[in-house]
């Protein structure tokens, strides 16, 4: 028995909604918990299958934690690690997890840690991450489908990296904080969320400058330096962005509060070019409408501040039905057109050459029973089912529910026709000259 999405389309969506706290923040945050010798406290948290698995990979470590689904919050207590090694079963099942190397490594000088998992969006290499370990003066070895890494002591070093992986400038971030000596990242990420991480560290006793641009520098301070903290986890940017496409898309007009409008200036832009009134109401809510034919808009995916590869199928999504032809190019991940075979099903024009996708835009969109490859694909077929005409199904949910906090009830509050239930469709097993087929009604 697996859960189902549906959704009739065609309904203006209308009213307010808040967004949750990052899941690509807070998921680094508590990893960077490990680092402190006692309980700290993360406030803004998510009830997301990340965020769970996070927690299990943490208290397979020794950490005892405990989240309170009515505060939103975690407290996680790191005060005895009695393991170096996050198994198999939990990293692959959540690349994000893969962060606990670098804290491991700084904590303890050791770290044994599967190699990741996740969506299904391309190839996502750890050679950088370990290249900056190394450079720490860690000795890393790959074994059976484990990152084995251990150091006798770490020592500060410039690292440059080829491409601004968020991933290891989180982890070399995080070995750095206790290590001798300054580290200095060159072509570091620059995402949000790994301000927010720098902001946690600082809180805690580290010392780190730098984080948003393009060079970080972190000052290794003493074990005894690091206190536990309280902490509230910034905005989801994905999510927000979820809900202004989705309230363009139904020509509807909504608020959506706990935002930070500053983490969505490029994809702002392009929805503006597109057609859509946004307007800011106060420092964390902006207002988003939308009244006329949608027009096609040419999208290139870049390292933030550029346009978020996360983002990307949300754009195709109402692309789809805009005046023109839009030409979406993915820069970053060679599988991140995972949606176009399903929006193709509800009557979508796109023809894709590798990573690029010429979406030419149709009158509209019709339902379709569809399922989901991966997180932000899953999330472009909302969108593209609230707007089609007709009831649309949703299968493979569990990706979406990695990364979109109570989604249906959230959709509902604005006006959307969604439900989620149980698909009890029986298989039906028949024999033929001795051999069995399923095929399911």
């Amino acid at each position: 028995m697996t859960q189902k999405i549906r959704i009739s389309g065609g309904r203006q969506l209308k009213g307010e909604v808040s967004v949750s706290g990052a899941k690509n923040a807070v998921l680094k945050l508590m990893a960077a918990a490990l680092l402190v010798k006692g309980t700290s406290k993360i406030y803004n948290v998510p009830e997301l299958t990340d965020v769970i698995i996070m927690l299990n990979v943490l208290q397979q470590l020794g950490a005892k934690t405990n989240y309170d689904k009515n505060e939103k919050s975690i407290t996680i207590d790191a005060s005895n690690i009695t393991s170096v090694k996050a198994d198999y079963e939990l990293v692959s099942r959540m690349r994000a997890s893969f962060i606990v190397l670098g804290a491991l490594v700084g904590r303890c000088r050791e770290a044994v840690v599967a190699l990741p998992g996740g969506c299904a969006i391309g190839e996502r290499k750890v050679d950088f991450h370990i290249k900056g370990l190394e450079a720490l003066g860690t000795a890393v070895k790959i074994e059976n489908g484990y990152v084995h890494a251990k150091a006798k002591k770490l020592i500060g070093n410039d690292i440059y990296l080829d491409i601004p992986s968020v991933g290891a400038t989180e982890n070399i971030m995080l070995a750095s904080v206790l290590a001798e000596g300054s580290t200095r990242i060159q072509n570091a990420a620059q995402e949000p969320e790994i301000v927010d991480l720098a902001n946690f560290l600082n809180a805690m006793g580290a010392d780190i400058n730098g984080a948003g641009t393009s060079e970080i520098i972190i000052n290794g301070v003493k074990q005894e330096s690091l206190r536990p903290i309280e902490y509230t986890t910034i905005p989801d940017r994905i999510e927000a962005g979820t809900y202004m496409a989705a309230f363009i898309a139904t020509k509807g007009k909504g608020i959506i509060r706990n935002i930070f409008p500053n983490h969505l200036t490029f994809y702002t832009s392009k929805l503006t070019k597109m057609g859509a009134d946004i307007k800011l109401v106060d420092p964390t809510s902006i207002e988003v409408s939308c009244k006329r034919k949608l027009e096609a808009v040419n999208i290139i995916t870049q390292p933030y501040p550029g346009f978020p590869t996360d983002l990307q199928s949300l754009a195709m999504a109402l692309a789809t039905v805009a005046n023109g032809v839009s030409i979406i190019t993915e820069s970053l991940y060679e599988n991140r057109f995972m949606q176009v075979p399903e929006l193709r099903k509800m009557g979508a024009d796109i023809h894709q050459e590798r990573n690029h996708a010429l979406v030419k835009g149709v009158k509209s969109l019709t339902a379709a029973n569809l399922k989901a490859s991966d997180l932000r694909a899953g999330a472009s077929l909302v969108i593209a089912a609230l707007m089609a005409d007709g009831e649309s199904t949703i299968d493979n949910i569990y990706h979406i529910d990695r990364g979109y906090e109570l989604i249906e009830d959230k959709f509902r509050i604005i006006g959307a026709d969604i439900q989620r239930f149980n698909d009890e469709t029986p298989l039906i097993i028949s024999q033929n000259k001795g051999n069995l087929s399923e095929s399911q009604l």
